[in-house]
C-alpha cells in the first residue's frame, strides 16, 4: 500500500515533534545538571545571640549551655572555643568548592571567663603549609625473600659455635 501525501506529511510532523522534544529534554537536563548543589556544615551563633554574651561574666559552661558544644577548642588549656560554619558548592561533576566560611572565636582568660569574641571569614584565612616529616620503614620496602637472600654471607659460623 503506497503512502499518500497526508500520511507522509503526518510522519514528517511527528518526527519534527519528537526531535523538538528531544532537544528540549536535553536542554532541561543540561540546565538542571549545571545547577550548583549547596551544602552547609557546622553552626555559628548569630549576632543577636552573641549580644547576650557578657565579656568578663560568662564562663565556658554558660557558653556551652547557650550555644552548644563548640566545633573545636584551643589546644592549650581550652583557652578558646571555635564555632565554624562552611558552605560548599558543587557544580556538575566538579569537586566541591568552599564559597563561604565563618569562624567565631570566643577566648577565655585564666579564670575561665570570656575575654574576647572575634569573627573571621574565608577572606581572613591564610593557607598554612604543613611540613610532613615521614620516616621511611626500611623493612616495608624489602620483601621477605630479599631479606633472606640479603642475609646470606653476613653471619659467621664461628660466632654460633663459640657460645
Amino acid at each position: 500500500m503506497p503512502i499518500g501525501y497526508e500520511e507522509e506529511r503526518a510522519m514528517t510532523n511527528g518526527s519534527k515533534v519528537g526531535f523538538r522534544s528531544l532537544i528540549i529534554g536535553c536542554g532541561l537536563a543540561f540546565a538542571v545538571a549545571c545547577t550548583p548543589i549547596v551544602r552547609n556544615y557546622g553552626y555559628i551563633p548569630t549576632d543577636a545571640e552573641l549580644s547576650a554574651v557578657a565579656v568578663g561574666v560568662d564562663t565556658r559552661d554558660t557558653i556551652t549551655e547557650t550555644f552548644g558544644t563548640p566545633t573545636t577548642t584551643g589546644t592549650v588549656g581550652e583557652s578558646a572555643f571555635y564555632y565554624v560554619q562552611s558552605r560548599f558548592e558543587t557544580l556538575g561533576p566538579g569537586a566541591p568548592v568552599e564559597v563561604d566560611r565563618q569562624v567565631l572565636a570566643i577566648s577565655f582568660n585564666s579564670a575561665g571567663t570570656v575575654s574576647n569574641i572575634e569573627r573571621f571569614t574565608l577572606q581572613d584565612g591564610n593557607v598554612v603549609a604543613l611540613s610532613r616529616r615521614v620516616t621511611e620503614d626500611s623493612v616495608a620496602s624489602n620483601t621477605f625473600l630479599r631479606q633472606l637472600l640479603g642475609s646470606v654471607g653476613r653471619f659467621n659460623a664461628e660466632d654460633l659455635i663459640s657460645e
